[in-house]
This record gives structure tokens, C-alpha cells and sequence, in this order.
């Protein structure tokens, strides 16, 4: 080990498993002069790292946690420090058994060998399973454990001798100075090191470090408790650590596994203890290291029973007793996934936090290609820490969605699965309206948006056999026929929708026009009122963003993106901003609402509610005009998400509701109804083959592939051009396609009901076959809905060129059975008025 240098090209805080394998990929990237700091000693520096049981399940329903999983995997193999043994995850209800078809599913579509077993096959793995209580298991054969410890020593020890890696153990960090902004040294019990590049990757104590430096890494030190049970004639004959596959008794929240002549439990059933960093005690004052405090039996005596009902054949051995049991700590952040990347408050600080062992080595991967190359190769989007607005920051948010999220962790969590803590946080001046007409609340970074509106109902009954019913309680949960009407209303009259959680930013200055021309594909210096909608690349000439910018001035744009997106487009933009003060950024979000209308009898709606000219003729499809609405002043935008003429009206917030007041009066009488994002972002949105980030749009693919190339490129350097012109020489490897599903007689199970895919499901050939392309990524499906004006159901998916061809049967495996799907559309042109007629053309 080492002093601590005067400087440093990068200082690691932390030397569990991420820190580690952060500091050897920084190193192998070509990085020199780093410094690795942990206040604890060596090998083992009393983190979670130390004390986690060392287990790893390759299959998550999350392709960029499987991603990340499958990479550690890999490396731990290399190191030699990976011992295979298998895993069993068990259901004992039938709710449990679709979800491990689900399972298999992900299974499937990220290449990871598994399979769904009887009872019987559960007793031949596990003999003493009581398999009375089981009614299937889900089998993956490269489950295995780990030495997380050794692995670290030897990460520590390539770095070291390729010259790069200073090793500081037993020293404290005490502050993080910062200047204007920026990183500048961290500050410890042995002295002061000068950097412009921290990374923190100290687990539990990471929100406490953050803070030294200003800012805020969103996680909870929570507890997880495990017990050791032992010893156990049966499991001690072994010889060895492990022998028999490890166990998921999912349903009961806990795992078994044997660890040398003991079996070990852990509990996710237990209430939420969570803790604050401050409250974990030192290196001295711990009885055994900082992160494994004292058990709390009355917390774990339920899980107790639970186990030994399921284990009791080698439970209940004489003598066997328990022999450790600890409440160890883990960081739990409010949505479950990792905290990643460069922290919005700070340059140069980095965070490498909430990850478990079995992601560690490829966080470290993918850290150090973010910190060399500012981008990587599996797409973090989802565990982005930018993705969080600072009220989901807060130590009060935080804490009651980690509370929630607690329990969840084997929880059976529907892909459209809603949170109930911390609501409302963020609602639309429409809200009050909303409510009193019956409004169904989804959450997306913390608005409030209606999904559907239950005083829609009795479009039901007009609508009739066009709107099916879904019979299975799992396609049926966080839904409702009620969209299908809704949409249904509005391509025959009318609707108004509620789309004010789109984040706002007004860009100005002299620079403003070559800032965004460099941060954007498509050529924004237009007439003024001109909108643009654009791709925004990462400079791998992936996907970074996309969104719509609206010229207001010669030297005044205005940005609109996604709820679910604005932070991190808040930051991307804000971390692209001259130095010299030419361009001024500003969030208007909360400062905006936007009410969109459209529909045939949109126009007959907004001409009844303003003495403007609304024609298409003065307000033509792509441009913006200031309009008044009644007494409010209005940016109109002829623009729509969904297929029809239309608009967007954007207004100032406080006068929000007078503007719902006055369009739903004039549009009593053409029939107009309110609608919820269902049909916003689901079905209108299918029908007309628009995109969606995060879905269709990933890091991983490309405008050429997503269909989203421009005609022409425009002849100023942009953020990835090299990239996307690349592309469009060589071609797709994959290209986006829109999958028809047939009328529902054809999608029904071996019980003859009607099913709905929900997305993430794999997409195969005819016989079965996982498809992949020639870059190695699946084809499954992106996104999936309805399609109520074409009598149908949607899916996107990827697909190899060589099947993206209209009329290519394929299949679709969702909850253990597969059903038949067509390529009905390649590339972007629409299914549903495919010539855009309805939504460029004039008043009807």
C-alpha cells in the first residue's frame, strides 16, 4: 500500500467490487495516476462488497441489468473467482408460475439458457426441497457464486502493474473541494489530493461523500437480513462451498443457498429498515464491520418459519443452530436500479453507486468508457443518475420509494405497475378538471398525467364490439378498455389531452443558434415559427434523445422533451453550454402548461374559442403562432403525436385552467371528449409508427436503423455526425418494423383467451428460433398495443434485414406460449393513414 500522492488523474472512493473494477478499467483504458481511496482496510474494507451473499442471477426483466450481469459474469470467469452451481427461482401460487414464464421469456430474448421445470425436477436439483409446496421452478443453469473480495484484490493488482494504480487503504476522505463548479482535490485524514475527476463508489456512505462535494446521490442505506443456519450433516459431507443450485422461494421473498456446512437465508420480506449514512458506526465501533449490524430476530422470525417449511428435512437437523445472522446493509435507490454517471451538480464528480456484486465488473467497464469516450457500449439510460429531477433527490422522496421498492425486490411488478408513495408531487393546472371527470393518475417524473378518464365510460356502449375486453386479469391490470373508446372519440370527433409534463427549456443568445445545431441532427436554422423534430445522438451515433424544437426568434429556441426524459436532456444540454456566456438556458416547465386538441373536429373547436386564424392555410402543419384562447395568451403548435390536425397549446401555467374551461365548452357540441396519455403515448401513437425513447430509441441503435434518417445532411458538425454518416453508408443491421398481431381470435392462449403482449417480449422465427442480428442484440418487442381504428394489435420490434420484409411470419412468445406475428410495415411510414392526410391536410 501506499502514500497518498500530491495528485491524481482521477481519485476512486471505495474499494468494494465497483471501485475496484472502476479503477482497472480506467487503467486499461489508458488512464495513469490513479488513486484509489477506502477509509477500511484490505482485502476487505467492511463495505456491502464484504458481506453480500456473493450469488449471481443472469436473468432480470431489465435488458441493461442483464446486460451489465452477463459482462461481470464474464470477467469474474476470467478472474477465476466464478464457480457455477446453477439456480433455482421457485413459485409455490400460479401467479408466480406466469411470472417465471415471464422469466423465461427475458430468458430468451437475452440469449441466457433457462427453463421452467416441475416439482419433480426441483426435488432432483434441491433433494431437500419440500416439493409438496412447489408447483415449478425456473432453472438457469450458469447461476453461480463468487468471491467478490478476490476478484477486487486482483483487479487492484493488474491496474498496479500496468503502471497506473496508487492503493491508499485505512485513510478517510473528509471533503471534496469544489470550485465554480468543478472538482478540484478531495480533502482526507492523511492530506489533500488534487483532481478535476472523482469517482464515488462507496456504496451505503455514497450520499454522504456526495454531499461533501454539493451534491446529492439518491439512495438509502437499507437492510437486508441473513441468517446462517448450520452445521448440516448433508451440506458439510460436500467438502465444498457449494454443491447444490442455489434457491429463490420467491414467493416467500427469500433465498437459500449453501455455504459451506451451513445453509444461508436471506429475506426480502421483512418491513423496511432504512437508514441515513451518518447512522452507520465506524470502523472501531462496529462489533463486525460497518454494514452487518445487529440482527433484529423479531423482523426475521416470520421469514424463519417460511424457511423451514421449505427446507425443514435439513433445518431441523439436531445441533444445527444458527450461527451468524447480521442485518447487512445495501443501498437502495427510489426505482431499484444504479445511480451511474457524472452527478448534475458537479463536473468531474462520478457516481458508481446502488450496484450489486453481480453488475460490479461491468459497471466498471462501462464507467470507464463513459469517462474516457463519453459514451458506452450497453446503453444506461435506465440507471443514468441524471435521470432523477431534484425533488427525487430529496431524502424524503428517496426514502419513502425505497420503502415501497423494499419488498418488490422478488415481487411480481407489472410492466405498467404504478407507484403510490409521494403522490402527487406535480400536477397540470388541468388537475382539479381532471379529478372531477374521473381521471385514472399515471405517474411519470412526478406528474400526475391521466391515463384514461372514467366519465369516458360510456363510450363503451357507442363503441361497442370495436373495443374488446380483456379477459386475463395480467393484460387486463393497469389498463382499461376506456383508452380504446377514448381513442375511438377522437379519430371520429375529437379530443383534448393533457400533455403539459413535457419538460420545457428556452434557449437564447447570441450562440443559441450554432449551440443547438451542434447538439441536434436535423437543421434548425429555419424561418422563425418553424418546429423541428430531431434525433439527439450520442457521439457513438446512438440515440441519445430525440424532441422537437420550436425557432421563437433569430437568437430564441424553445425545447420540448418527455417527463420521463427532461432531466436528463436538462443535463446533457446544460453540460453542452458555451463557456463564454453567448447561450442562456432556462427550464420552463413549471411555468408552461399544454393542452393538445386534436381530432376532425379540432379546427371547428379552436375556431369557436379564438378571433384568430386557425386555418391550415394560416397556421400550416410544422409551424407555431401565438394565438388568444378567450384571455389567454397562446403558443399554438401544428404538431401532433397522434395522427390527427390539431395542436398543441401551450400557455402560461397560471392560466391553464381557464384555457381547459373555454376549449371543453366549445367542444360540447362537436362531440369532443377528454383523453388520457393511453391514447397519447399507446394507441394513437402506434398507429401512426412514432418512436419512443427508451423503447424503440436506445444508445444501442441509430436513426438509419429506427427509420428516423434525414434526406439530407445538414453541413454543420453536430454531437455523433461521423458516427451517423457512417451508418448511412454501411446500412442497417437491423431495421424497426411494425408487427400485426391479426384480429384477436388469432392471439388466444391453449384456454382459448385473447392475450396482449406487453413489450420486452422476445420475437422469434416460425419454428421457435431466437432472432439476432449481425451486431449481436435480439429482436423483442419494443413497445405494444392496441390499434382500435385498425381492428388490430401492434408490436415494434427490431428485426435483421434480411426479415424486415413485409409479409415475414414470425412469433411472439409471451407467458410460455408463442403467437403468430407479421411484419406488416418496414421502416416509418404509418399503418393508419399512411399518407399523413388526416394530420397535414386542412379542415374537413
Amino acid at each position: 500500500m501506499s502514500e497518498l500522492p500530491a495528485e491524481a488523474d482521477v481519485v476512486v472512493i471505495g474499494a468494494g467490487i465497483v471501485g475496484n473494477s472502476v479503477s482497472y478499467h480506467l487503467a486499461e483504458a489508458g488512464w495513469r495516476r490513479i488513486v484509489l481511496l477506502d477509509k477500511g482496510p484490505l482485502p476487505d474494507p467492511g463495505g456491502s462488497t464484504g458481506h453480500a451473499s456473493n450469488f449471481i442471477f443472469p436473468v432480470d426483466h431489465s435488458k441493461e441489468i442483464t446486460a451489465l450481469t452477463v459482462d461481470s459474469m464474464r470477467q469474474y470467469e476470467k478472474l477465476g473467482v466464478l464457480t457455477t452451481c446453477g439456480g433455482l427461482e421457485l413459485a409455490r401460487t400460479p401467479e408466480r408460475v406466469d411470472e417465471l414464464r415471464r422469466r423465461v421469456a427475458s430468458a430468451r430474448a437475452y440469449g441466457v439458457a433457462a427453463e421452467l421445470v416441475d416439482a419433480a425436477r426441483v426435488g432432483e436439483l434441491v433433494p431437500f426441497v419440500d416439493t409438496d409446496l412447489v408447483l415449478a421452478g425456473f432453472w438457469t443453469p450458469s447461476v453461480a457464486v463468487v468471491d467478490p473480495v478476490e476478484a477486487g484484490a486482483s483487479l487492484r493488482a493488474q491496474a498496479s502493474e500496468l503502471g497506473a494504480l496508487t492503493v491508499v487503504p485505512n485513510t478517510e476522505v473528509t471533503g471534496v473541494r469544489v470550485v465554480d463548479g468543478r472538482v478540484r482535490g478531495v480533502e482526507t485524514d492523511a492530506g489533500e489530493v488534487a483532481t478535476d475527476t472523482v469517482v464515488v463508489a462507496c456504496g451505503v456512505w455514497s450520499p454522504h461523500i456526495a454531499a461533501m462535494a454539493g451534491a446529492r446521490i439518491p439512495l438509502t442505506p437499507a437492510v437486508h437480513q441473513m441468517i446462517d443456519v448450520g452445521p448440516i450433516p448433508e451440506l458439510e459431507r460436500t467438502h465444498t462451498e457449494i454443491a447444490y443450485p442455489l434457491v429463490r422461494d420467491m414467493d416467500a421473498m427469500m433465498y437459500e443457498r449453501q455455504k459451506w456446512a451451513n445453509l444461508e437465508i436471506g429475506s426480502y420480506a421483512h418491513r423496511p429498515i432504512l437508514h441515513d449514512p451518518e447512522e452507520i458506526p465506524s470502523i472501531e465501533a462496529a462489533a463486525l464491520s460497518p454494514t452487518q449490524l445487529p440482527f433484529t430476530q423479531a423482523d426475521f422470525a416470520p421469514q424463519l418459519e417460511d424457511a423451514r417449511a421449505l427446507f425443514g428435512s435439513i433445518l431441523d437437523t439436531p445441533h444445527a443452530e444458527v450461527r451468524h445472522a447480521i442485518n447487512g446493509l445495501l443501498s437502495l435507490t427510489p426505482d431499484g436500479a444504479p445511480v451511474l454517471g457524472e452527478t448534475p451538480e458537479v463536473r468531474g464528480l462520478w457516481s458508481a453507486a446502488a450496484v450489486w456484486i453481480k453488475e460490479g465488473p461491468g459497471v466498471g467497464r462501462m464507467l470507464a468508457q463513459w469517462m474516457t469516450h463519453g459514451r458506452t457500449e450497453i446503453d444506461l439510460h435506465g440507471a443514468d443518475i441524471a435521470r432523477f429531477y431534484p425533488h427525487q433527490r430529496t431524502r424524503a422522496a428517496v426514502r419513502a420509494r425505497a420503502a415501497e421498492g423494499f419488498n418488490k425486490t422478488y415481487g411480481i411488478v407489472h410492466p405498467r405497475e404504478q407507484w403510490e408513495s409521494v403522490r402527487p408531487q406535480r400536477v397540470s393546472p388541468f388537475h382539479a378538471r381532471e379529478t372531477d371527470l374521473g381521471a385514472v393518475f399515471f405517474e411519470v417524473g412526478g406528474w400526475e398525467r391521466p391515463q384514461w378518464y372514467d366519465s369516458n365510460a360510456p363510450l363503451l356502449e357507442e363503441f361497442g364490439d370495436r373495443v374488446p375486453r380483456r379477459e386475463h386479469e395480467w393484460d387486463a391490470r393497469w389498463w382499461s378498455p376506456t383508452v380504446e373508446a377514448e381513442h375511438l372519440a377522437m379519430r371520429e370527433r375529437g379530443a383534448m389531452i393533457d400533455v403539459s409534463a413535457f419538460a420545457q427549456f428556452d434557449v437564447a443568445g447570441p450562440g443559441a443558434l450554432d449551440y443547438v445545431q451542434h447538439l441536434v441532427v436535423a437543421q434548425v436554422d429555419r424561418p422563425v415559427g418553424s418546429l423541428v423534430y430531431t434525433p439527439v445522438l450520442t457521439p457513438e451515433g446512438g440515440f441519445r434523445s430525440d424532441l422537437t424544437i420550436v425557432r421563437l426568434g433569430q437568437r430564441h429556441f424553445r425545447v420540448i422533451t418527455g417527463a420521463a426524459d427532461g432531466a436528463r436532456d436538462a443535463f446533457w444540454f446544460t453540460r453542452h453550454l458555451p463557456d463564454d456566456g453567448s447561450v442562456v438556458l432556462t427550464d420552463v416547465t413549471s411555468a408552461v402548461c399544454t393542452l393538445g386538441l386534436w381530432g376532425p373536429r379540432a379546427q371547428d373547436v379552436l375556431t369557436a374559442a379564438t378571433e384568430d386564424d386557425v386555418s391550415d392555410a394560416a397556421l400550416p402543419f410544422g409551424r407555431a403562432r401565438r394565438i388568444t384562447v378567450d384571455t389567454v395568451d397562446v403558443l399554438a403548435l401544428r404538431v401532433s403525436y397522434v395522427g390527427e390536425f390539431g395542436w398543441e397549446l401551450h400557455a402560461p401555467f397560471e392560466f391553464g385552467q381557464r384555457l381547459w374551461d373555454v376549449v371543453a365548452e366549445a367542444g360540447v357540441s362537436a362531440g369532443v371528449v377528454p383523453a388520457g396519455i393511453g391514447v397519447y403515448g399507446t394507441t394513437g401513437r402506434l398507429e401512426k409508427g412514432y418512436r419512443l425513447m427508451g423503447a424503440e430509441l436506445d444508445a444501442e441503435h441509430d436513426p438509419v436503423e429506427a427509420g428516423l434518417a434525414l434526406p439530407k445532411v445538414k453541413s454543420a458538425d453536430f454531437v455523433g455526425k461521423e458516427a451517423y454518416l457512417a451508418a448511412r453508408e454501411s446500412g442497417p443491421a437491423a431495421v424497426l418494423c411494425t408487427l400485426g398481431m391479426g384480429a384477436p381470435h388469432e392471439h388466444v392462449d391453449a384456454d382459448g383467451v385473447v392475450r396482449y403482449p406487453q413489450g420486452g417480449e422476445p420475437v422469434l422465427t416460425t419454428a421457435g428460433e431466437r432472432i439476432v442480428d449481425r451486431r449481436g442484440r435480439p429482436s423483442q418487442v419494443t413497445s405494444a398495443g392496441p390499434a382500435p381504428s385498425l381492428g388490430t394489435y401492434l408490436l415494434f420490434a427490431y428485426l435483421p434485414r434480411e426479415l424486415a420484409v413485409e409479409g415475414t411470419r414470425l412469433s411472439v412468445e409471451y407467458l410460455g406460449e408463442r403467437y403468430p406475428a407479421t411484419v406488416a410495415r418496414v421502416g416509418r411510414k404509418p399503418l393508419f393513414d399512411p399518407d399523413d392526410a388526416r394530420m397535414k391536410g386542412g379542415a374537413r
